[in-house]
């Protein structure tokens, strides 16, 4: 890694906060950074070939922020709550998006315009909960590069075949509806699997998301929120385990192949809520980054082997992201405000 390394978490009502020294202290733009600092933060995306810009879906819409003037620009957009964004991986001008209440939307000029996406059968409410639904994450496949994966919390799994042009709900066979993440994998044999997290367990498919099969956890709970592949192997995989949400008491699991067996990866010290989050980047593969809900940060340096807890905790995180940034950057220091850190011990 020779350009300088920034770690983000996207909280529940603190809006960005970024870390220069892998996670040890934590830095938080001021209110001249073009950011309320009351947002809530629920998904960021970056691209390595547009290393000058974050984007972050928040309750107030689309930001991006510059690293050049060290800003948030707020993106002009339909959207007001959006809960899931990503670039797409051969062209980082692509951006789709998802809201609460559920839609999907995209952009093809970098975020700059946006048009919303036909989508049959999305259900915006859900008696369930009694609330709006709300997607929680859109994947791009990294084995099928023309399909396209969203999630939806509570309204299942849809697919695109087109780069996401089109959408189809392919949702048979789950004990729940209520879909927090979804992962590629390659199971031992080097076949393709699917991997879905749900409030009631993890789930799997091998026929390309056309059914899914619940699959129990040797764990004292089932209720699962992200699944994440490490990018240089995707028979690696990553599953933030938990008691509810936010729950008391969490657990990291990962898998050496692609799911059919898990361990747990023993985060140190007793966890204070659901593991929630996990980022991981193509260009460090072996560098992770794991998170409860209720704001405890964990590293790894070796691929998930071994972890350490970060000092300073957070009220409540939502999303989480790395990233190299551009050689020779240097942040403008009148957008950024340096607080004590806490320690928990």
């Amino acid at each position: 890694m020779n350009n300088p390394l920034q770690i983000y978490a996207g909280t529940a009502g603190h809006s960005v906060w970024f870390s220069d020294d892998l996670g040890l202290n934590w830095i938080h733009p001021n209110s001249q950074s073009g950011m309320y600092l009351e947002t809530r933060v629920w998904a960021m995306s970056s691209h390595s070939a547009l290393p000058e810009y974050l984007f972050a879906g928040t309750d107030d819409g689309i930001y991006r922020w510059n690293e050049e003037p060290a800003r948030w620009t707020k993106l002009q957009s339909p959207m007001t709550d959006v809960w899931a964004i990503t670039q797409d991986p051969d062209d980082p001008q692509v951006l789709l998006a998802g809201t609460r209440p559920a839609a999907l939307y995209r952009s093809q000029n970098g975020g700059t315009t946006w048009e919303e996406l036909s989508v049959p059968g999305i259900s915006k409410f859900s008696e369930v909960n009694m609330g709006p639904t709300r997607v929680t994450q859109i994947l791009f496949d990294p084995i099928d590069r023309n399909t396209v994966w969203a999630t939806i919390e509570i309204g299942g799994i849809y697919r695109s075949d087109d780069r996401g042009a089109s959408w189809t709900m392919v949702s048979e066979g789950l004990v729940s509806n209520d879909v927090h993440g979804i992962a590629v994998t390659r199971d031992r044999n080097g076949r393709k699997r699917l991997l879905a997290s749900t409030n009631r367990g993890l789930h799997t498919s091998n026929d390309n998301g056309q059914s899914w099969h619940f699959q129990s956890l040797d764990s004292p709970w089932q209720y699962t929120r992200a699944v994440v592949v490490r990018p240089d192997n995707l028979s690696i995989v990553f599953l933030a385990n938990g008691n509810g949400p936010p729950g008391d008491q969490g657990r990291l699991l990962r898998s050496l192949d692609g799911g059919d067996t898990w361990a747990d990866v023993q985060l140190p010290g007793s966890l204070n809520s659901t593991t929630w989050c996990v980022a991981m980047h193509e260009s460090h593969p072996l560098l992770a980054f794991a998170c409860t809900n209720l704001g405890q940060l964990f590293r790894s340096e070796d691929g998930g082997e071994t972890w350490v807890r970060m000092p300073h905790e957070f009220g409540e995180i939502r999303s989480l992201h790395w990233r190299p940034l551009p050689a020779g950057t240097r942040r403008a220091e009148h957008s950024i405000t340096r607080p004590p850190t806490r320690i928990h011990v």
